[in-house]
């Protein structure tokens, strides 16, 4: 997903540095030494966020961006292959926040293709401007617009990844999430992640998810509590962790994270990696039928199918289906291929009979 900065508080619950000063005391993220792709599969299977410092200490992008953002620039544009690339800019007057306008309808930054090593020159000029618009090479596909990079910068615990290019100012991107697990590696400035639980969904204010990714309308640095009371909730599940070049984060997929880079040049290499459902078997797709099947049904069905979902698909207590023999259980049991074929086909079937 983008990473795109949110804004929309009003007033600071905080005089200005205090916010700060309880962001830095936020309980830190734990440190793991994982050093091969069976280490990171058991991070994944545990869900936990862990810092790997020194991840990338054999790159020479990281040597490169510890010397200064001229050089690791000129190591960039050095490997460009002249293909235009997706760059996002908005007014120095967001102070660095991508994210809705005030009513929610539109984005404060716009979307351009520009080439890459103009859009590296560009972002080094603005760094010593005040009052400069903030300029970000986002989501760069390295593989396919600098394929030296990825062959020169290796990452063993995730070979087939293709991995991503995030460069520029003092972006501050706003809560959101990734279906993705993600590892971002820092190559240059400072990052502070801000990571909240799954579960937190309900405390976070979350916009409008038709325009993806859907971003809390919560200003992390400046929360007003007064228009987001259970903002305080999910700020008491909240963690933390300051990188530095060269340090790597693993976020599973589905947590919640704010990151705010805390030098005028940042830049960062990441790989998403872990979906690969389609149609029927994704389930995100599945929760969009959800709501179109369910949310707007009365309240006594509503309950019904809540109460459904927990003992069948959620299997909140365990118990709904033990009195069943577990070959009579069919789709509520252990679901087997011909199962899953045999359901998918009658869903399908469904489907076709959609208005």
């Amino acid at each position: 997903m983008p990473a795109f900065g949110g804004v929309m508080g009003t007033a600071a619950r905080f005089p200005e540095g205090k916010q700060e000063d309880l962001l830095s005391r936020l309980p830190a993220i734990p440190v793991a030494s994982i050093k091969t792709a069976a280490q990171l599969d058991l991070a994944v299977k545990a869900s936990r966020p862990v810092i790997l410092p020194g991840l990338i200490e054999h790159w020479p992008a990281l040597a490169a961006g510890r010397t200064s953002a001229a050089t690791l620039n000129q190591y960039l544009k050095s490997m460009d292959r002249g293909i235009p690339a997706p760059v996002m800019e908005a007014p120095a007057s967001t102070d660095g926040r991508f994210g809705y306008s005030t009513d929610l309808r539109e984005l404060t930054f716009s979307t351009r293709q520009r080439g890459i090593s103009e859009t590296l020159d560009r972002i080094e000029r603005q760094m010593d401007r005040p009052h400069a618009p903030i300029i970000a090479v986002q989501m760069l596909p390295l593989g396919t617009h600098l394929p030296d990079f990825v062959r020169h910068n290796p990452m063993s615990l995730l070979p087939q990844i293709e991995p991503r290019l995030w460069l520029g100012g003092p972006v501050r991107t706003q809560i959101h999430n990734d279906r993705d697990h993600n590892l971002a590696c820092v190559i240059a400035g400072r990052r502070r992640f801000v990571l909240f639980p799954p579960e937190q969904v309900g405390n976070l204010y979350i916009g409008p998810i038709d325009n993806p990714p859907p971003l809390s309308i919560v200003d992390l640095e400046a929360p007003d509590f007064s228009r987001f009371p259970r903002f305080a909730e999910a700020l008491a599940t909240a963690r933390s962790a300051e990188l530095g070049p060269g340090d790597a984060l693993f976020i599973p997929r589905h947590w919640w994270h704010h990151v705010t880079s805390r030098d005028p040049y940042n830049a960062m290499v990441n790989y998403w990696w872990g979906t690969h459902a389609q149609g029927l078997d994704n389930p995100y797709d599945c929760f969009l039928t959800a709501l179109l099947a369910i949310k707007d049904l009365p309240s006594a069905e509503r309950i019904y199918w809540q109460a459904m979902f927990d003992a069948y698909v959620f299997q909140s207590d365990g118990n709904a289906i033990r009195h069943i023999p577990h070959e009579l259980r069919g789709v509520l049991g252990t679901m087997r291929h011909a199962t899953r074929d045999a359901l998918k086909q009658k869903l399908k079937a469904s489907l076709l009979k959609s208005p």
